[in-house]
């Protein structure tokens, strides 16, 4: 069975890497799903969840903030300028920079992007936990 090479790197650090069977990611067009096979692929990721379906068939999530997205042999990287595995991400906190943000008077670019930022962190610990619960 043919299979991805993935890997996500942040700015700062290697985030997650191994063989896989699938990768969700969100471009500015929308989501894009990549299986073994796929055409060669260079897009921008916006804030959003990666989701990986790893070759045991276990789910990885990783909040992403910003980045590229490169598909090429079967090897997908994602490069992001933000990202967290949903396992480390502190869903209290991120509840609480929402909440911070949303209560901030004036629309400001700096506010919607802090808003979408904790939106997208608290999705991708919720996606992590629905899934430990279901299995």
């Amino acid at each position: 069975m043919t299979e991805l090479t993935v890997s996500v790197v942040a700015v700062d650090r290697n985030v997650w890497s191994g063989p896989a069977k699938a990768l969700v990611a969100k471009t500015p067009e929308g989501e894009i799903g990549i299986l073994a096979g796929h055409e060669p692929v260079l897009s921008l990721l916006v804030n959003g969840v990666v989701r990986i379906t790893a070759v045991d068939g276990s789910k990885v999530y990783v909040a992403v903030h910003g980045g590229f997205l490169a598909v090429d042999n079967n090897n997908v990287r994602v490069l992001a300028e933000v990202a967290e595995l949903a396992g480390d991400i502190d869903v209290s906190r991120a509840q609480r920079a929402l909440e911070n943000a949303s209560a901030s008077g004036v629309d400001s670019a700096e506010r919607l992007a802090a808003i979408h930022r904790a939106e997208t962190r608290i999705q991708a610990a919720t996606a992590a936990t629905a899934v430990t619960l279901h299995n």
